[in-house]
């Protein structure tokens, strides 16, 4: 086989494999959860250019203005700063153990929608797995609001719910899933795993991607400096203990499935009188350790992005070679399509199939002669 058939079909091969994995793997992305706006304004936060952020809203927060006022600010600022945001609903501040009918609910979503129409990614109901929310043992009831968000918005992106890693996490989502059927199951879920960050553990992030498909994003989760809610659930705390639950989450929560997508710490700083504390920054705006182990991992991301961009420059100019006298016109085709995808930023899965059936012809047409050189 000639020098030039060889790296043609090395070239090909490299194009198959690096647009499968590109699909099949999105490339991870860090955001901040905090309900405060004053993150969009510090220098810090500005620095890292976090381009994804979360904010939780009751179901019913249109039909009250101080609390339209309150996500005003916040959206304004997130929206001033390039941000995207994600936003997840839960329960009503005026009446917590209220739930809506799903017409109400999906009223609800189409006055937010109405207000803020550049916003397209939500989340069903925030933590809802967990007892002290009204949705504890109501999943029948999550997945028909999620159903009528999806009729409202279908071009949204809308995770199925956000949830808790606690025991009853599993019979929740079997439950939730059960009910909504396969045509309509969810394609991205939320997961809260404070619990597996903070003790070092994995168990209820296997289990979540156990017990579903599609994407999962890590929408709260982080390392806890400090609480004093009078919690069950006991974690060590300390600024120290926060970086290596940190450090835990990108290291081995986050490699454990393709499918984990995006992570979402919570929170950016602490505030002041408030009865918990995980935040990267603290209270008088310096940083502390674990927003060291974000930056590295930010940098790390950037490394990974670096290296894929140069395999595929190097596929580019292995496939230059393939331009002998011998290559046809689907051949030059499908080269000529990787050059142009390149220079314009497409994704490189979009030109595999012409590659393909350039090769296909090549093998079937040009290999005799290719041989016998």
């Amino acid at each position: 086989m000639s020098l030039w058939l060889r790296a043609l079909v090395v070239g090909v091969a490299l194009v198959a494999a690096v647009g499968a994995r590109a699909a099949s793997s999105p490339a991870l992305v860090i955001g901040i959860a905090d309900q405060k706006p004053d993150m969009f304004s510090d220098p810090l936060f500005k620095s890292m250019k976090i381009g994804y952020a979360r904010i939780a809203v009751s179901w019913d927060a249109m039909e009250h203005p101080w609390e339209i006022a309150e996500v005003d600010q916040w959206m304004q600022a997130a929206r001033a700063d390039g941000v995207q945001p994600l936003v997840g609903f839960g329960h009503s501040r005026v009446n917590r153990r209220k739930l809506p009918t799903p017409s109400r609910y999906k009223y609800d979503f189409q006055q937010f929608r109405r207000r803020y129409p550049w916003v397209t990614t939500f989340a069903t109901w925030n933590e809802a797995n967990h007892c002290g929310e009204p949705t504890c043992h109501r999943p029948a009831l999550v997945s028909s609001y999620y159903r009528g968000m999806r009729r409202a918005c279908p071009k949204c992106t809308i995770l199925g719910a956000e949830l808790l890693d606690m025991p009853n996490m599993s019979s929740w989502v079997d439950a939730y899933r059960r009910h909504i059927g396969r045509k309509l199951a969810p394609r991205y879920w939320g997961l809260h795993n404070y619990i597996d960050a903070n003790r070092l553990r994995t168990t209820g992030t296997r289990r979540l991607l156990a017990h579903t498909s599609g994407q999962i994003w890590f929408t709260e989760t982080g390392g806890i400096v400090k609480r004093s809610n009078a919690a069950k659930v006991t974690f060590p705390e300390s600024a120290a203990h926060a970086a290596v639950a940190t450090r835990w989450v990108f290291q081995k929560l986050v490699p454990l499935s393709r499918r984990i997508t995006r992570v979402y710490l919570y929170q950016w700083n602490a505030a002041k009188c408030e009865n918990w504390d995980s935040g990267l920054v603290n209270a008088h705006g310096k940083s502390r350790p674990a927003l060291a182990v974000v930056k590295a991992e930010q940098k790390t991301l950037l490394r990974r992005e670096a290296a894929v961009a140069r395999g595929r420059l190097r596929v580019h100019r292995c496939g230059e070679l393939g331009h002998g006298p011998r290559v046809g016109r689907e051949q030059r085709f499908g080269i000529d399509r990787l050059r142009a995808a390149h220079a314009l930023g497409e994704r490189v899965e979009h030109v595999g199939a012409d590659i393909g059936r350039g090769a296909q012809a090549l093998a079937q047409g040009g290999v005799d002669d290719a041989m016998a050189d």
